[in-house]
């Protein structure tokens, strides 16, 4: 490289600089959702699990209780059921030709 060709100090720098700026006009302006921490009243303790039941951190609802009991009462799935409900699955990528 010649010293023709040598970008002047600190040019990259610049250029990378105007880069950003550009970019940055670009970008739609974003407006926060919730401005405090005061404003988050709305958010809702996580739903307890079985986990969290097994475990003592929490106490089981009458809805959970319900939903234990229509599980347990259900009718057993055969292995054919099983199997075509995991072939129809998509699995995580959602996707029916790789079943999970």
């Amino acid at each position: 490289m010649t010293h023709q060709d040598t970008p002047p100090e600190g040019g990259f720098n610049k250029l990378i600089d105007e880069q950003l700026e550009l970019a940055a006009v670009k970008l739609p302006a974003l407006t926060p959702v919730h401005p405090s921490p005061v404003d988050h009243e709305e958010l809702k303790a996580a739903h307890a699990n079985i986990e969290d039941l097994l475990l003592g951190h929490a106490e089981a609802t009458p809805e959970m209780l319900e939903e234990m009991a229509a599980l347990q009462d259900a009718p057993q799935l055969s292995e054919e059921e099983l199997a075509r409900q995991a072939l129809a699955h998509g699995g995580a990528d959602n996707d029916p030709a790789t079943p999970e």
